[in-house]
């Protein structure tokens, strides 16, 4: 099985996209800041999402500069406000099957993408070959396997409840060919694809109930449910208890991390 676990169509991708904005954009900027992209830049936001990303970049490259941002469903694109700047273009675009843009691109950017993908390292193969001479490669990857569920929740039934569930969506994400462990693999994969200039940095956050993590985790949690119910992985009851915990402003757990790893194509 192959099919986006998350699709966009379904109605929890935009409560997903927004928390994801909320925890994530600042760290995500921070990294392409360190890039130098400015006014002129050509830039491919690669599986745009809600398109907060690609905005910024389109504001950061100014009318000079050039920001394609696709993806394989660009709803939430086409409708947005941010992105309708003369300096970006939205296209519908799959990165493992589509063919590559024509023009080369000084930055290229994608968040939470390539780990979805069956056919991963040809994609980001392919991000390579589009890369100009000396052109930044910038990518941030979750890791579900390298977290401690048990820290910091100090109430033993909660973390077993809410790790009951994590395992669930994490056994339905595998089904569908996602690779958990991808984003520590980010460094290796950079350096022997010949990039240079090569970096990692991982991101971890504590979070409580009520919060834009424990949003963005029901919103998933509700949108493999059924298929994680049918499957035997947990029961209708304990998703409902978990829900209960995502709203509890005194259950804290540990997030997974977010790799971002960068490298540049090398000039001959």
């Amino acid at each position: 099985m192959s099919q986006y676990v998350f699709d966009n169509a379904a109605r929890q991708a935009n409560q997903r996209f927004t928390s994801l904005e909320t925890l994530y954009d600042p760290w995500t900027i921070s990294h392409l800041e360190a890039t130098g992209v400015g006014p002129g830049w050509q830039c491919w936001e690669v599986g745009a999402g809600g398109g907060s990303i690609a905005a910024w970049l389109g504001e950061r490259c100014g009318p000079t500069g050039h920001v394609l941002v696709t993806d394989i469903d660009p709803r939430f694109l086409v409708k947005s406000a941010a992105l309708d700047q003369p300096q970006i273009e939205v296209q519908r675009h799959n990165i493992a099957t589509d063919p590559l843009p024509e023009q080369l691109f000084d930055l290229i950017h994608a968040r939470l993408v390539l780990f979805h993908v069956p056919t991963r390292e040809q994609a980001l193969q392919r991000m390579i070959t589009a890369l100009k001479l000396g052109g930044w490669l910038i990518l941030d990857e979750y890791d579900r396997t390298f977290i401690d569920l048990s820290y910091p929740t100090s109430d033993a039934v909660a973390s077993a409840l809410y790790q009951k569930m994590f395992v669930a969506l994490s056994r339905v994400m595998e089904a569908h060919g996602i690779d958990l462990a991808w984003g520590r693999s980010l460094y290796r994969r950079l350096r022997a694809l010949g990039l240079v200039g090569v970096g990692m940095e991982g991101y971890m956050l504590v979070w409580e109930g009520g919060s834009a993590c424990a949003s963005m985790m029901r919103a998933n949690f509700e949108q493999v449910r059924e298929e994680a119910t049918s499957a035997g992985f947990i029961t209708n009851e304990e998703v409902e208890q978990v829900f209960t915990l995502l709203d509890d402003p005194d259950f804290a757990v540990s997030q997974h991390t977010m790799f971002t790893a960068w490298g540049r194509r090398p000039h001959p």
